[in-house]
């Protein structure tokens, strides 16, 4: 996991401490990242998954 491609894909798109699925999505496909490499940064850097698209995060 590239923590530093995520963080500044996450500054570049305006998220802080709260992503929607469908943006996570977004950016994992704009910045060529993959889903569970966004997945474990939110999980480690306190950043909350909500709407998700599969019902895992509320």
């Amino acid at each position: 996991m590239d923590v530093e491609l995520i963080r500044q894909a996450f500054e570049k798109e305006g998220i802080d401490k709260e992503i929607k699925c469908p943006e996570a999505f977004a950016i994992a496909e704009k910045y060529g990242i993959s889903k569970m490499d966004i997945s474990r940064y939110c999980n480690t850097h306190g950043v909350k998954i909500r709407a998700c698209q599969l019902g895992c995060f509320k």
